[in-house]
């Protein structure tokens, strides 16, 4: 039987991430559709491009009733905490409105289809400051911010339709990052000043403000690489939920001393008092046991690696800006 896997913001970090990994483990009758909000948005080839905003529900019925996915990979939303914070409505819409809009057009129109829902850590919100050790799929769910808030409601809203009908995996993973991430996020956002200040573009000062938040880092092709195995394994349980953790805490001011080590030139660290709030979440790392079980999955690429490579990447890109 073939596989029509429909991976809906196909064009963002992860969902390029997705199908760069995804593509080589299909066989030639097999189709990868990549769903984009923006039509003039670029996929790489072997994904054939369909414009599809979930918040549309007309297009997007249209578009599952006409494509009949065996498996949808939910990516589409507003993933940016600040970003979300600043346009409420958006966030809303999208990550909650387009996931309820695309939910029930697959339980319409493509019922067989696997759903494989993407929520996010941030959805335990407060229960990091209550729970000792790497927080699991049973702790209480308790966001602390519009984009947690709307992804919970949705990851709610999913197991919901799951007593439906609706087969769905959910993931749950916590922070990740590696090359191709834009600078609205920590590890890259450091690791784009550096390459600028070692490029002469930018003054060797990184200004910085509350280093001591903890938090738990995956490489976004180990992430990547859990969501494939829920896309080709059958048997997995409806409805089920999955962390995705390293359950290995790391400090934001040890990773960004770790990039700076790497930098080609000294850098000075310059707290900034304006930027000096405390973190709401103080700790946050997660227990991946479930995932290990059900799916034989756990983190194989090295945390150095991480960094070498987003410092990397942003050292090319860097490079072409001035070049272009």
């Amino acid at each position: 039987m073939s596989e029509r896997i429909l991976i809906t913001g196909a064009d963002g970090f992860v969902g390029r991430a997705l199908a760069r990994a995804l593509l080589p483990r299909l066989g030639p009758q097999d189709r990868l559709y990549g769903g984009q909000r923006r039509p003039d948005g670029t996929l790489q080839q072997g994904v054939e491009a369909n414009a599809i905003d979930v918040t549309d529900a007309v297009g997007t019925r249209e578009a599952i009733r006409r494509l009949q996915p065996t498996c949808v990979v939910h990516l589409a939303a507003i993933a940016a905490i600040q970003e979300a914070s600043q346009d409420k409505d958006l966030t809303w819409a999208v990550n909650f409105g387009g996931t309820r809009i695309l939910a029930e057009a697959i339980l319409e129109d493509a019922p067989a289809a696997r759903v494989v829902f993407v929520s996010t850590s941030e959805v335990y919100g407060g229960t990091f400051k209550t729970c000792r050790g790497g927080v699991d799929e049973s702790a209480p769910l308790d966001p602390a911010n519009p984009y947690a808030a709307s992804k919970a409601a949705a990851d709610l809203l999913i197991g919901q339709m799951v007593r439906e009908g609706l087969r769905a995996v959910r993931f749950r993973p916590f922070n990740h990052t590696g090359p191709g991430q834009t600078e609205r996020f920590v590890v890259p956002a450091f690791a784009a000043q550096i390459a600028r200040i070692e490029a002469g573009l930018q003054d060797p000062v990184i200004h910085v403000g509350n280093l001591d938040a903890v938090r738990d880092f995956l490489d976004i092709r180990d992430v990547v690489e859990a969501y494939i195995r829920a896309i080709l394994r059958p048997g997995l349980p409806d409805g089920v939920v999955l962390n995705l953790a390293s359950g290995a805490p790391r400090r934001i001011g040890d990773i960004l001393a770790d990039l700076t080590a790497r930098a080609a030139r000294p850098i000075e660290i310059a707290l900034d008092p304006a930027r000096l709030r405390p973190s709401d979440t103080p700790v946050a790392f997660g227990n991946a046991d479930r995932a290990a079980n059900l799916l034989a999955w756990c983190p194989q690429i090295p945390w150095t690696r991480t960094l070498d490579d987003v410092l990397d990447d942003w050292r090319h890109r860097v490079l072409h800006e001035r070049v272009s």
